[in-house]
């Protein structure tokens, strides 16, 4: 996500890591909901203990934890918290105007009410919640939607929505209008990716790590990704408006991925090259914050008639690489900068969890 985030020049990228423009899909449209289904598979340990909590404990501890993540996400919205006009004159922003949703935010709600509903329903209650959520949105979006297009950018029920509730005002500006991929409606398939993770990981710590696990996660990501394909005829795979047939999607290659992990980390025990993805793995949370605050602090550092982000790229990549090349290279090498923050903290044994 580092990488996706953080393009030298946005009008430059390689077409695996742009996300689709709308139907479709892109490698880099796997990140976010891989996100989600790791806040899944680590709750098949976490629910545990939250499971033998009364009820007033458990909303207490995981209402906690969803406002903190919100909250930071909002903050990072709104950072650096003021605007610099042509003359030079400093104004605070209009709070009231920043963005609501995002990333964080989304991963927040997923969160809380994937933990609601694995909390009271448990296994059985996660995969009729799924079920209903998913074949739900879908009409949702159907019945809902300008009767021509239901699934188009202005005319799916989503952003009519967000609209309502929230305004433009506080809504995503980045497809030229007021659109928000994080928004309040399309929450709700983004549940379920959440509890694929938690199903994924029970089924696991049933089975063991052993080949019959690698099978069957094998075996149900394929049913996955075939049904996903067949609903995508209805409805149409999309990240943006995070479709029903998107979930399967990600899901089954989510699926597909953990049991390469456990066939090569757990049975295979090659162990020797996961170093640099733990170092991530342990401040996830702090290190994806510090990506988006440094970056942002970069391109406001002015440097002659650009910032510092447009120097360092300009002389250190674009005056003698490719285009593409030079755009790509500079997101790799801050994130590489990103993990040498998290080696310094996990070597200080530095871990910051909400």
């Amino acid at each position: 996500m580092i990488v996706v985030n953080t393009a030298g020049d946005w009008s430059n990228l390689f077409a695996p890591l742009a996300h689709a423009s709308w139907h479709g899909f892109t490698p880099t449209d796997l990140v976010f909901p891989t996100f989600l289904f790791v806040v899944g598979n680590a709750m098949s340990f976490s629910m545990k203990k939250l499971g033998q909590m009364s009820s007033t404990e458990f909303f207490k501890k995981v209402g906690k934890r969803t406002l903190l993540i919100f909250l930071i996400g909002w903050l990072l919205n709104a950072f650096p918290f003021y605007n610099i006009s042509e003359s030079g004159a400093i104004s605070f922003i209009d709070l009231s105007e920043v963005r609501l949703f995002g990333v964080l935010q989304r991963i927040a709600l997923c969160y809380f009410f994937g933990a609601i509903v694995l909390y009271y329903g448990g296994i059985k209650g996660a995969w009729i919640f799924s079920a209903i959520a998913l074949l739900g949105y879908w009409a949702i979006m159907y019945f809902f939607g300008d009767g021509a297009d239901p699934y188009s950018l202005t005319g799916n029920a989503a952003i009519k929505l967000d609209l309502a509730l929230i305004g433009p005002e506080r809504m995503y500006g980045g497809e030229g209008i007021p659109f928000d991929p994080e928004g309040i409606l399309s929450t709700l398939p983004g549940i379920v990716n959440v509890i694929a993770g938690y199903l994924a990981g029970k089924m696991i710590q049933k089975l063991g790590n052993t080949m019959d696990a690698v099978k069957k996660l094998l075996a149900i990501g394929l049913v996955l990704i075939l049904v996903s394909y067949a609903w995508d005829i209805l409805f149409p795979i999309n990240k943006k408006i995070w479709t029903s047939s998107y979930v399967l999607l990600t899901s089954g290659i989510d699926l597909f991925l953990l049991a390469l992990l456990v066939g090569v980390i757990e049975i295979k025990n090659w162990k020797g090259w996961t170093y640099f993805f733990e170092v991530f793995g342990r401040n996830p949370l702090i290190l994806y914050i510090l990506s988006g605050l440094v970056v942002t602090l970069l391109s406001m550092i002015p440097v002659g008639d650009t910032t510092l982000k447009g120097f360092i790229y300009a002389n250190f990549y674009k005056s003698w690489l490719a285009p593409k090349t030079a755009s790509f290279l500079f997101a790799f090498s801050y994130m590489l900068v990103i993990w040498l923050i998290g080696l310094w903290m996990d070597k200080k044994k530095i871990y910051i969890k909400v």
